[in-house]
């Protein structure tokens, strides 16, 4: 199973840009997704990408995220654009070892990485 290492989170304004990093060791699988959990809420999905460069996104960020991944570097990215107080969050890459994508859901998705920190003040 890949090892994944998050990078890329830091702290900015509310209509900032970052872009989060995912490097799998090992190997690119073929569904993986950004996941983010704020304090005292549930994790939950982001945005999601399978083989073929098929995308899912929550529909809070829908315009604003991006997902996209490097084959040749093994690399999953989310560049995250007009940025708000409450995308604030840990962010989490994760992966489904299947074929195809399952529901955007935390329990559907497995080895999930050390997580990287946005904050975004207003």
């Amino acid at each position: 199973q890949a090892q994944l290492v998050e990078s890329g989170g830091g702290s900015v304004q509310a209509g900032g840009s970052l872009r989060l990093s995912c490097a799998a060791v090992g190997y690119m699988p073929h569904c993986m997704g950004w996941f983010r959990q704020a304090p005292g809420k549930e994790r939950e999905g982001v945005a999601m990408i399978g083989d073929g460069g098929s995308t899912k996104y929550l529909d809070s960020v829908k315009g604003r995220f991006t997902i996209s991944k490097d084959i040749v570097k093994n690399t999953l990215y989310l560049q995250m654009n007009s940025l708000k107080p409450e995308d604030t969050a840990m962010y989490y890459c994760a992966v489904r070892l299947s074929v195809t994508c399952p529901p955007m859901e935390p329990p559907y998705f497995s080895g999930w990485g050390q997580g990287t920190q946005v904050t975004v003040s207003s």
